[in-house]
């Protein structure tokens, strides 16, 4: 699967990453490189006002980086990738903008708000896993076990001996 993100969209969703950072973009793309690393996803990012636009130095091995030139806009830069792409089917968008998600599924891509993707990319993988009763941090063990337990280690034994 490959994406297709809003950027300053996102960042707008995280807790970690400011707007007003400077280097509000750079800190996205090291998270979203981990994150496509993990995956084994693709990403393209796009983010308003580079200079000059276009393909990033930020770019990486899983992350294109794109900048909207300063006469456009990242949401305009984004339509027109999303009328481009092929097969759409292989790609997710990911925006909370209308306009995007509109375009999007016209094209019958899978769109997901930017808000619903931080969730994702913010919960570490381990903690995504389905519980199951082994792997269940709250199980509840009846009873009568925990006293046979309880015999077998006598524990009254031991108790009797601080005293």
């Amino acid at each position: 699967m490959q994406y297709l993100i809003d950027g300053h969209n996102l960042i707008g969703q995280l807790p970690d990453i400011d707007l007003t950072d400077p280097n509000d973009e750079a800190l996205l793309v090291q998270k979203l490189s981990g994150w496509a690393s993990r995956t084994r996803h693709n990403v393209v990012v796009v983010f308003d006002n580079g200079l000059p636009g276009g393909t990033s130095r930020l770019s990486n091995g899983r992350v294109k980086v794109i900048f909207a030139p300063p006469d456009t806009s990242a949401d305009s830069v984004m339509q027109r990738r999303i009328h481009g792409l092929n097969p759409p089917q292989d790609w997710v968008v990911v925006s909370d903008d209308h306009q995007i998600q509109v375009a999007a599924r016209a094209r019958r891509m899978t769109v997901r708000r930017s808000t619903d993707f931080a969730v994702e990319l913010l919960t570490p993988p381990e903690s995504r896993k389905k519980l199951t009763p082994d792997l269940d941090p709250d199980v509840r063990v009846p009873e009568r076990e925990v006293v046979a337990w309880l015999k077998e280690f006598d524990v009254e034994g031991l108790r009797r001996k601080k005293r």
